[in-house]
């Protein structure tokens, strides 16, 4: 499919002057059939921007479900929404892709590797390939009408990346999500199984010509300040103020390609980790929240390996974190995009020395190089060098890996990575590589892999559970369509994973059944038990009071767990785990519900509670959450977040205030709290004579940004 554009030099008015687009077919229920409700799309573009035009006609306005006003909220894609994505390399692989809502609230992504494939059934996982902590420049309007509801969207030219070229070709597609019907419909269709990330089933846009970036320059400065109190060993909180300014410059040196440099590098505004509790021998994975280190984060990473997390090379959370606390950075460079065929990504941090005397730590300096071409219609080869060396130290660490993805017909690919690290006093055994064949088409996904990590494999800069070992995965996956009783679609699954030593001696063995069943109104019910083998060769803590014995355990975790519709202003989650553990029983369940009072207002809250029994002791961990969210504006929005953990006797909390008073442009209040009990224990720092737990640590920030853009 194709579509010209039109220039206007007078967006004020899109009627009469602008490229119509009408035509669209369902994607959901009814696979091929014209829409139920009528969508126009107006496109048009002058040397500045590019406007949509969007009128989103409705049989039954009073139906139209919308409630988040928020910003960058998932709830968005669970109500009446619109969404566009543009391809502006036409390479079938990447894009931008932009969502809004009959309030105007918005939500932006960066696609790569058309979204690690587009399948929706598995967009939950964690994926570098959507980036959708994006923040990229735009505007919306929009205004419910007694026809359904409009919108008017203005991108500036200057959010995207294109080729140098007069005349400009790209890939577009608009899908519209009709919520009380769930009813999915799209300009270009996209098969079932896949979303708008689909970029390869795009339709082609042309005309665009005679575009302006201007300078291509942003600055982005901004000042903070603040206070912080810390509880000593005396128990008495010590007091702190702090003050501070910062730099951030982004300029295209090139049509595709953009210079980002930060100085005094400040992430106050950032939201905290949501608390997990690890039942686990291996650590757990906290997904990154810094602006700085999300966009463009796609082309950082080596190719993902199926759904499971065998290796990230590089991981940004090990730069300028330490525990999760924040580590002083002074600031760093970064160069991302694309030239014809070649993908383009380096990176360079410095952070700075803390520490006086034996308690000193030096300061570090990253640096990152990714390459990848693109060969034949959607393969790629490529590489990266993550280094890591202290500054005034003897220290460092390398990883280099080689990389390919190979893509011979649209539902089969070939991918696989090398990789080699170097440290001080090691010098063998430190290699790792992964091989993965899968088919994955709209009614099935099948996918083979095999890792084998040495012994002395070391990516520090990197997330990497488990070494010393060889791991190879089967899984089937597929999605029957009933058409009756209330069901829309099912996917049963089936996987094996076997683990071992290099030794080639079995360490662990899952057999993984599931069967998933979403019904028409958006709702569903999973149901899951898994047959385990673990072999311990080493004494398992796992808690200050529990061991869990070398031996082999053989044991079942069968589990259920139901979503209700999320689009209704009230939705709830439950689950129940009754399964075996290492010789014993551990019993899972958790709650939750999602509250959407008003449009301006919602009230989200969760349990979650492990009460294990084993033959070296019994322990019950329980986690807890509530999340306010207040939206006075798309632009100005609240949000409080407190969260209990038991195995760590401690309340957070965390508000967050922000005001995007002008595009590009933010004023943040940022208050964070710590809370800790000790009942048992006369630990000073945390014992106290009342009732409510003493305050560890507290720290209040105000931060303001503002953009000056040529």
């Amino acid at each position: 499919m194709g579509v010209q554009i039109i220039w206007s030099g007078n967006p004020a008015t899109y009627h009469g002057i602008s490229t119509v687009i009408d035509e669209f077919v369902q994607q959901e229920p009814s696979e091929g059939d014209p829409a139920t409700e009528r969508t126009i799309v107006h496109l048009m573009y002058d040397e500045h921007a590019l406007y949509v035009g969007v009128e989103a006609h409705d049989s039954i306005p009073d139906g139209v479900i919308a409630t988040e006003m928020r910003r960058d909220s998932r709830q968005l894609l669970d109500e009446d929404n619109f969404q566009l994505i543009f391809d502006t390399f036409h390479d079938s692989r990447s894009g931008y892709m932009f969502v809004t809502s009959p309030l105007g609230a918005k939500l932006e992504q960066q696609i790569a590797e058309e979204g690690e494939g587009g399948y929706r059934r598995i967009s939950n996982s964690i994926n570098s390939n959507v980036n959708l902590d994006w923040d990229g420049v735009w505007d919306v309007a929009t205004q419910r009408t007694d026809q359904g509801w409009v919108a008017e969207i203005a991108i500036p030219m200057v959010t995207m990346r294109f080729p140098d070229a007069d005349r400009q070709v790209w890939g577009v597609n608009f899908m519209r999500n009709i919520r009380r019907k769930n009813e999915q419909v799209y300009w270009s269709p996209v098969p079932k199984g896949y979303d708008l990330t689909r970029v390869s089933r795009a339709g082609t846009m042309t005309g665009l010509g005679g575009v302006d970036r201007g300078l291509d320059l942003r600055i982005t400065p901004y000042v903070l300040s603040g206070g912080r109190q810390d509880r000593n060993l005396s128990s008495t909180l010590d007091r702190s103020g702090f003050g501070d300014v910062g730099l951030d410059v982004k300029y295209g040196i090139a049509s595709g390609l953009n210079l980002d440099v930060t100085l005094n590098t400040d992430f106050a505004q950032v939201e905290v980790d949501q608390q997990q509790v690890n039942l686990t021998r291996f650590p757990l994975f906290f997904p990154e929240k810094r602006d700085f280190f999300l966009e463009n984060a796609g082309m950082f990473s080596v190719k993902e390996q199926g759904i499971s997390r065998i290796a990230d090379l590089f991981f940004t959370r090990r730069v300028g974190l330490t525990g999760g606390q924040p580590f002083p950075i002074i600031g760093g460079t970064r160069l991302t995009g694309k030239v014809n065929r070649n993908n383009i990504a380096v990176m360079n941090i410095q952070t700075q020395e803390v520490g006086r005397g034996d308690d000193v730590r030096l300061g570090e300096n990253f640096f990152v190089a990714r390459y990848s071409r693109d060969i034949f219609a959607r393969s790629k080869v490529g590489g990266i060098l993550v280094n890591k060396e202290a500054i005034g130290g003897a220290h460092y660490n390398r990883t280099f890996a080689v990389d390919t993805s190979l893509t011979p017909h649209p539902f089969l690919s070939f991918t696989g990575f090398v990789a080699k690290t170097e440290s001080p006093d090691i010098s063998s055994n430190d290699m790792m590589g992964h091989v993965m064949m899968s088919w994955l088409s709209p009614s099935a996904r099948i996918y083979s892999e095999y890792s084998d990590v040495q012994d002395n494999f070391n990516a520090e800069v990197g997330f990497v559970p488990r070494i010393g070992i060889r791991r190879s995965k089967l899984h089937a996956q597929w999605n029957p369509r009933p058409g009756r009783w209330g069901i829309r679609s099912m996917d049963p699954m089936m996987n094996l994973e076997y683990t071992t030593d290099r030794d080639n001696r079995l360490l662990s063995r899952r057999l993984h059944h599931m069967i998933g069943v979403q019904f028409e109104d958006g709702s569903n019910v999973t149901f899951i038990t898994n047959k385990q083998y673990e072999r311990l060769e080493v004494p398992f803590q796992i808690t200050e009071d529990v061991v869990i014995p070398v031996g082999v355990y053989r044991y079942w975790t069968p589990s259920v767990r139901y979503n209700s519709d999320p689009s209704r202003r009230l939705s709830a989650n439950a689950s129940y785990a009754p399964q075996g553990f290492f010789g014993g029983t551990r019993t899972d369940w958790s709650t939750g519900f999602n509250l959407r009072a008003t449009s301006r207002v919602a009230l989200q809250g969760s349990f979650r509670r492990s009460d294990v029994d084993l033959p070296g002791g019994a322990f019950v961990a329980d986690l807890a959450s509530a999340t306010f969210d207040l939206a006075l504006s798309p632009e100005m929005t609240l949000r409080s977040l407190t969260q209990y953990n038991s195995t760590t006797d401690s309340i957070s909390t965390s508000v967050r205030f922000n005001w995007i008073y002008s595009p590009g442009s933010d004023i943040y209040i940022a208050y964070d709290e710590l809370r800790q009990d000790d009942f048992l224990t006369l630990d000073p720092a945390l014992r106290h004579a009342g009732s409510v737990p003493w305050i560890q640590n507290r720290q209040l920030a105000i931060k303001m940004t503002y953009l000056l853009s040529r």
